[in-house]
């Protein structure tokens, strides 16, 4: 990976982290949302909060993959799924993330 998109991907997940911080870190850890393999979050619990923060932090997520994308000439699919190991590595103990095979798991 270029040391560039390396920069550019760490930039990514603490700006989508100190953003929301917060409340995104209070869903994971009430196990309301997990990591994807995708690059997105996925929601565990289907109640209107849950759901509209899942819509937030994914449309800032999709939009910081297309710049990171286009800066650096890549298909935003593999920015995504580039970002999306990174994270599902760096979840916490106790998170959940979804494995290869779609089912969820607690770290």
């Amino acid at each position: 990976m270029k040391p560039t998109l390396k920069r550019l991907l760490l930039a990514l997940a603490l700006i989508s982290n100190s953003a929301l911080a917060l409340t995104l870190n209070e869903a994971r850890t009430q196990g309301r949302v997990g990591e994807t393999f995708n690059g997105y979050i996925a929601p565990l619990q289907q109640d209107p909060q849950t759901l509209a923060l899942v819509k937030q932090i994914n449309q800032a997520r999709s939009e910081s993959y297309q710049q990171l994308a286009d800066r650096n000439n890549l298909p935003v699919d593999e920015v995504a799924k580039l970002a999306g190991q990174k994270l599902v590595q760096r979840a916490q103990p106790g998170e959940y993330v979804q494995g290869i095979n779609g089912k969820w798991l607690r770290k």
